[in-house]
């Protein structure tokens, strides 16, 4: 065990963070802290580093391990430039080298037993820089630069102008090459792409030491913790097992206990019908029974309630009106700005009712597409038409259109005035705001509580077809799951930027992969494209930095995007006519080995007219295989 939590205790006033939790990390462990927004879990890590005092309890780090924290947001002040500031996780190891080197300038001057002294303080530090991997320090600090998303240009920028998001990728380069004994990250594929999620996924899969994830990202944590302690309603619950596994459980435990629940309510209500018609008698011994059976109903321990998320929430999304077929025609678009290159000559196509996720790694164009689509940005080159009777419901985190000196309530009553108060608070509820939030001035919210109430507004607009930006930025995974369900009931268009993978795995029919200024097609779900990427990455989008004659020609003969999805189409045909066929053959190769078994059957062989009916069966069975086999090896190549 390298850190315990014993019976931590927490709260703002009447806020309850935590009330007597408990919990431990093994070594090597990698596990994850999961609860709604607000429900404490920063403040259980800031606890845990001694960054907030607790109420109660205590934490205990291992004697001569260390801890390594990454919080959500950096407010890292600094003059060094990003490889500068990385590099100072390796100061002892640069430090141990220095201290080599200028031995080694005096060693040419000893003699006797000061150089036998020397030389042994040389050896002795030699190898502990060799133990600690010293010679590779600096292609270890590149190979983590660029696992999170810095090229080798962005090395020299000065940290004091790089955007929040960039410093907190900054913090956690230096962390993981600091290699504490155990790592407490809040929050730490935000503002990663979707590769730099799959380095860093890699990454602490491989880590020695043990790890504590604070995460709303479910593809991630399926992928790397075998751990759940989830914080809920002031308790501290421990699961064994990944994201998914966590999630079946809760849901079985929570159905048992409101069954539980509801059965001991019911035997209640059945004791005190009783005890009102026994004293409703008014006899001495009816009141004996009746009093008899109250102190029956006193020892009964009740079974607490359990408490309702927001699960239940439904939103019901659903365009006003249907367009038409073609909602969207993209032709030879194009979108530069200085010293870069975004996307070139890019079409598509986007047809009633599709879902399509558009991925890519940060700053290749997404949300620049997005804008130019909704004309908040001009196209270079190329041009887009939309179809007949298609509206647009556009969700962009830089552009809220909300009212400032309104409350978030007002903000939705006014703008739907025939909503109900509950179907209002229904709605807000879905994106965290409960009680009293929803009376909070709009002026007043953080960025990101304003991106929720827009959502909001966006669900209600009736569009028919949703453009929208990171749509899963600033939700817990409670409200990722209502926002899935009703994404998945909707029957407009849908076309998104996101690099949540759990969230376009549940939600996307159709990826485009943004990747060497052109989009890559795949006609499935996120799945599908890990499973074709490097595939169709190849064909479709070669090698930006291949201009060579021949690159150009293969370029102007790549296939349209009308050609890629019959492509895929047909290979998806493909696999499952190969499916059914190697299904088919098992079967038939089982009943063809059952026929033989029943032959040598005494009251089979001796009789002729069942006989024969096996061998004709068996017969037929041998035709069909042959044309089988023949078609599985023409299915398979």
């Amino acid at each position: 065990m390298i850190l315990a939590c014993h019976g931590i205790s927490k709260s703002f006033g009447e806020n309850v963070i935590v009330t007597e939790g408990s919990f431990h990390i093994e070594d090597h462990e990698k596990a994850a802290l999961v609860g709604q927004n607000g429900a404490g879990k920063t403040t259980l890590f800031k606890m845990i580093v001694g960054e907030l005092p607790f109420d109660g309890g205590e934490v205990v780090l291992t004697k001569g391990k260390t801890l390594g924290y990454l919080a959500q947001h950096q407010d890292m002040v600094s003059g060094s430039t990003i490889y500068e500031e990385v590099k100072l996780a390796k100061a002892d190891l640069i430090a141990m080298e220095q201290k080599i080197r200028s031995i080694e300038l005096e060693l040419k001057s000893l003699e006797g037993d000061a150089l036998a002294v020397r030389l042994e303080t040389y050896h002795r530090l030699s190898a502990a820089f060799e133990r600690e991997n010293g010679y590779a320090y600096e292609s270890e600090i590149t190979g983590v630069l660029k696992g999170l998303g810095f090229c080798e240009e962005d090395f020299s920028k000065p940290v004091a102008t790089l955007s929040g998001g960039q410093k907190t990728r900054v913090s956690l380069g230096k962390l993981l090459l600091t290699k504490p004994d155990i790592l407490l990250l809040d929050e730490p594929t935000n503002h990663l792409d979707l590769n730099s999620i799959a380095w860093l996924e890699t990454y602490l899969l491989n880590y020695p030491g043990a790890v504590l994830i604070v995460s709303h990202d479910r593809y991630f944590l399926d992928r790397v913790v075998t751990k759940i302690i989830e914080i809920e309603f002031g308790k501290l619950m421990t699961y064994m097992g990944s994201y998914s596994v966590y999630a079946e459980k809760k849901r079985s435990l929570r159905e048992a206990k409101l069954k539980e629940y509801l059965n001991q309510q019911q035997e209640i209500k059945h004791h005190e019908a009783v005890i009102e018609k026994l004293r409703s008698f008014n006899r001495e011994k009816s009141i004996k029974r009746a009093e008899s059976r109250e102190k029956m109903l006193e020892k009964i321990k009740p079974v607490e309630k359990p408490m309702e998320m927001n699960t239940r929430i439904h939103l019901n999304l659903e365009p006003s009106r249907q367009s038409g077929s073609d909602v969207l025609t993209v032709e030879s678009l194009g979108k530069s700005f200085p010293n870069q290159v975004l996307f070139t000559n890019v079409s598509f196509e986007v047809k009633r009712g599709e879902h399509i996720a558009v991925i890519g790694d940060n700053g290749t164009g997404k949300t620049t597409l997005l804008k130019i689509l909704n004309q908040v940005l001009p196209a270079d080159t190329g041009s887009f038409t939309l179809g007949t009777n298609v509206e647009i419901g556009y969700y962009d985190q830089e552009h809220h259109v909300l009212h400032m000196d309104k409350t978030i309530f007002d903000e939705i009553s006014d703008d739907y005035p025939d909503l109900t108060n509950t179907k209002i608070r229904n709605m807000l509820a879905a994106f965290l705001f409960t009680g009293d939030d929803v009376f909070k001035r709009i002026g007043d919210l953080s960025g990101g509580e304003r991106g929720r109430v827009s959502l909001a507004k966006l669900m209600l607009s009736r569009a028919n077809f949703l453009i929208l930006d990171e749509p899963t930025n600033h939700l817990d995974i409670t409200s990722k799951e209502i926002l899935e369900k009703a994404l998945n009931d909707y029957t407009g268009t849908l076309l998104y930027v996101s690099h949540d993978r759990y969230f376009i795995n549940q939600t996307a029919t159709r990826i485009l992969d943004l990747v060497n200024h052109t989009f890559v097609n795949y006609i499935g779900n996120y799945d599908y494209y890990l499973e074709k990427r490097e595939e169709l990455t190849a064909v479709y989008a070669g090698s930006k930095e291949d201009t060579s004659p021949d690159a150009q020609s293969v370029s102007e003969a790549k296939l349209s995007w009308q050609e890629q999805k019959e492509a895929q189409a047909r290979e998806r045909k493909r696999r499952n006519d190969l499916k059914k066929t190697e299904e088919r053959i098992t079967a038939l190769e089982e009943r063809d080995t059952e026929i033989d078994g029943m032959m040598a059957l005494e009251e089979v062989f001796t009789n002729s007219v069942r006989c024969q009916e096996l061998a004709d069966e068996k017969a037929a069975i041998t035709a069909e295989l042959e044309e089988l086999y023949e078609r599985w090896e023409e299915l398979g190549t």
